[in-house]
């Protein structure tokens, strides 16, 4: 079964340490300052010649409320007036950028994400959609994966209504967790039924997919308290969930510094949380997709890992990994080709490039083939639990155990260990191991050594 885990409390302790989520390979800590505008537009022009089909990403930063617990790029406020300019600069992003595309290239994914992209009003969303059907090829006949995250407290039903007419058929929605008093301390106040009601709209809507966000390690949270909001939203029957771990950074994340760090979970009630998460989600008959993530055997991902075409990208789990990622908007990442490349993630920055009439571009990375290796290698444990030696070795003209030599001693004790499956004809990710799959993937990134490894959230 691929869906397989066995819970092993030693190994998760032996195991569990801080890296990367590898929503990349190279991963964004390793963007440089010596990319710009000028070697995106380079990107944009192979991708027009190759004629690739296209994923675009779309960050709207502005929330009403802040979140103690949120690491995303985001900007507080009341004022709603704050959205047009940047929604103009957005539009000139999305003409600078489209022209160096082709009008045939096909929009296969579309993902809103933020910030609270419902922070916008409707009359902002549609004409931001818009721009976006103006300057690119968005399908009209709901065969794309669009999707938007929703915060509940900011859409009601006309808003899902709205969304549907424009074209989006998946939504992502926060909860983090149901609990009154874990929501006070932070300071995300939503009740089961404000989440019931968007779930309720998205099923009468026909949307095609409904993901529910949840954390685990927050303050005030134990046991038996997350266990009663899994079980409230496995009542809610969306398609997939997504439970992760709370990073507690507070160093790097000023909203974090907001929690009051003695209310935090203990390392076992974390664990216990995590176990018995597991535990319901796939007696509910869930799948575990790998790296947090949950999925009803009929979904789309849970289909995907089941015929090894499931895929990772800066949008998670995909079946659209094949396209060029286009990043629109401050922040936001586009991984075109070999080229990664990031807009600058301050808004006055972000707007200013803009108002010149120049992208945003600020850092990024070019791979080079040992990146494009390692990246194959990580995408295959990640996504498919397992590696063909022979499909590397064919695809990059390289003797496996010969080129990843320094690493075969570790790879063999994480066989003695139990985590994995090794021989001469690959690696197969054993049910005690797929919860600790990073650290497994981590033995393969050739950057991890050079940097500190406290700037990443724990494996569990």
């Amino acid at each position: 079964m691929l869906d397989a885990i066995r819970w092993d409390a030693d190994l998760i302790r032996r195991y569990d340490r801080p890296g990367p989520r590898y929503t990349s390979y190279p991963t964004a800590v390793q963007f440089l300052g010596d990319i710009g505008s000028f070697d995106l537009l380079h990107a944009l022009r192979d991708s027009r010649k190759a004629q690739r089909p296209l994923s675009l990403y779309v960050h709207v930063p502005f929330c009403a409320n802040i979140c103690y617990y949120c690491a995303c790029n985001k900007v507080i406020t009341k004022d709603r007036g704050r959205a047009q300019p940047y929604l103009e600069h957005l539009e000139q992003e999305i003409a600078l950028v489209a022209c160096h595309l082709d009008k045939n290239q096909i929009v296969e994914q579309l993902h809103f994400g933020g910030g609270t992209p419902t922070f916008l009003s409707h009359d902002e969303l549609r004409r931001l959609m818009g721009s976006l059907r103006q300057h690119f090829h968005l399908l009209d006949d709901d065969s794309g994966d669009y999707g938007i995250e929703i915060d509940p407290r900011e859409a009601d039903w006309s808003t899902m209504g709205l969304l549907r007419e424009l074209g989006f058929n998946r939504v992502s929605i926060g909860v983090q967790d149901l609990d009154p008093d874990v929501q006070r301390a932070i300071n995300r106040l939503q009740t089961l039924e404000q989440t019931r009601a968007i779930v309720d709209a998205a099923h009468a809507l026909q949307y095609r997919s409904v993901n529910i966000d949840l954390i685990y390690g927050l303050p005030r949270q134990t046991p038996e308290r997350f266990a009663r909001t899994v079980a409230e939203v496995i009542a809610l029957q969306p398609d997939r969930l997504s439970v992760f771990n709370y990073a507690h950074l507070p160093e790097r994340f000023m909203p974090q510094r907001r929690i009051n760090a003695d209310e935090l979970p203990a390392p076992a009630d974390k664990l216990a949380m995590l176990q018995g998460s597991i535990e319901q989600l796939t007696a509910a008959g869930y799948r575990y997709i790998g790296m947090d993530h949950f999925a009803l055997p009929d979904d789309e991902l849970a289909m995907a890992q089941e015929d090894g075409t499931l895929q990772r990208n800066f949008q998670g789990y995909t079946t659209h990994g094949h396209c060029d990622l286009i990043g629109l908007g401050v922040s936001a990442i586009s991984q075109v080709g070999d080229l990664y490349s990031q807009n600058s993630s301050d808004l006055s920055n972000y707007q200013q490039s803009l108002g010149n009439g120049q992208l945003a571009t600020q850092r990024g990375l070019l791979c080079v083939e040992d990146d494009r290796i390692r990246r194959a290698v990580i995408q295959a444990l990640i996504c498919q639990f397992q590696l063909s030696f022979r499909e590397i070795e064919q695809r990059f003209a390289i003797d496996f155990r010969s080129y990843f030599s320094a690493i075969w001693p570790q790879l063999q004790q994480l066989a003695r260990d139990g985590l994995i499956d090794l021989n001469d004809q690959g690696i197969e990710v054993r049910p005690a191991g797929r919860l600790l799959v990073r650290s497994l993937c981590m033995l393969f990134d050739h950057y991890l050594e050079q940097q500190n490894q406290q700037r990443f959230s724990r494996v569990i």
